[in-house]
């Protein structure tokens, strides 16, 4: 028979996911909402907008250096996975952990090769 933990721990990691999703598409909509109302304003006063005035409105600037912090954001995610394992010390987590910290392994490597090759003139 299962115990009440055996089934608390299942329901409060999906909920705790599902609350992390819903905090980041509420405050997406908070900032899109409020760049809109930033719009009407600036129409109801009476000020011309361009169309290149309202992509900066809507897009933030990025730096030249974003896909590098991602990059090591990633690897660090990966480094923390395989030591996780490691530090579990059991040879039937070591594995998994290991395969789990390849995918931000990869996607920082790729980030790593996106910083390294864009055109950083371009961007300014």
């Amino acid at each position: 028979m299962e115990s009440l933990e055996d089934v608390l721990v299942p329901i409060v990691m999906f909920l705790s996911l599902a609350a992390v999703f819903g905090v980041f598409f509420w405050f997406r909509y908070r900032s899109r909402a409020e760049m809109q109302q930033t719009i009407r304003a600036a129409l109801d006063k009476g000020q011309e907008l361009t169309p290149d005035i309202i992509d900066r409105l809507g897009q933030p600037r990025q730096t030249e250096d974003a896909d590098r912090r991602r990059a090591v954001i990633a690897i660090a995610i990966a480094v923390a996975l395989a030591a996780f394992g490691f530090i579990l010390g059991e040879r039937d987590a070591i594995r998994p952990l290991l395969a789990l910290s390849a995918f931000p392994f990869t996607i920082g490597i790729a980030y790593l090769i996106i910083w390294r090759f864009s055109d950083k003139e371009a961007s300014r």
